[in-house]
């Protein structure tokens, strides 16, 4: 499946805080260079397919991804790992081989910490974050993937929640891991599911 690169821009304005509201202006600068017209057709395109919506706020109008819509949780979900398997500063074979080796089909694995903010060095580790359904066992999980962690170059440093868990944090008062790593991230695997983990967040107060 192609992306229009003005597209892409567009759309993935959406992705880094979802449970953001963004004004027309807000998009523009975020898409920079792309023509008044071309990101008013974008916009209403997305909206007659229900992947945002739109609120009217005084005379302003807001822009939200809209997650309560299953599709629009599923294409959301295709962007961001779409972009993400096309970083070229992450060592993509590391995460592909950490990704095989995790024992259950139901998950989602986000990249987090130095290497999401690109802010890594050399000595950088990978922090990787896996969310497993409720009714795994974290722990095995973390045995499974441990030696290839731990041999890796660079060394990846996993984290294990069940989705309940990751929610509880999301949903915590306090600063806490979970808050950390969806306000920078990037997805590799699930990001359907990590959406939908986003929309109960935001449905029960969560706003980042």
């Amino acid at each position: 499946m192609g992306i229009l690169k003005e597209q892409y821009h567009i759309d993935s304005a959406f992705l880094k805080e979802p449970w953001k509201k963004l004004t027309y202006s807000e998009i523009q600068k975020i898409t920079k260079k792309l023509s008044k017209g071309y990101i008013y057709d974008a916009l209403k395109r997305l909206e007659e397919e229900k992947i945002i919506v739109t609120e009217k706020v005084g005379k302003s109008v807001l822009y939200v991804l809209n997650l309560s819509s299953i599709s629009a949780q599923s294409y959301a979900g295709f962007l961001h790992e779409y972009i993400s398997w096309n970083q070229r500063h992450i060592p993509l074979q590391v995460i592909e081989n950490i990704r095989n080796k995790i024992p259950t089909k139901f998950f989602i694995l986000l990249l987090t910490g130095s290497y999401a903010k690109k802010t890594q060095t050399k000595k950088s580790d990978l922090d990787l974050v896996i969310i497993c359904d409720d009714k795994v066992d974290p722990k095995s999980i973390h045995a499974q993937i441990s030696h290839e962690s731990e041999t890796s170059i660079p060394v990846v440093h996993p984290y294990v929640f069940t989705n309940k868990q990751f929610l509880d944090m999301l949903l915590d008062e306090g600063e806490n891991y979970g808050k950390e790593t969806v306000r920078h991230n990037f997805i590799f695997y699930g990001g359907s599911q990590y959406y939908a983990i986003i929309n109960e967040a935001i449905k029960h107060g969560f706003r980042g």
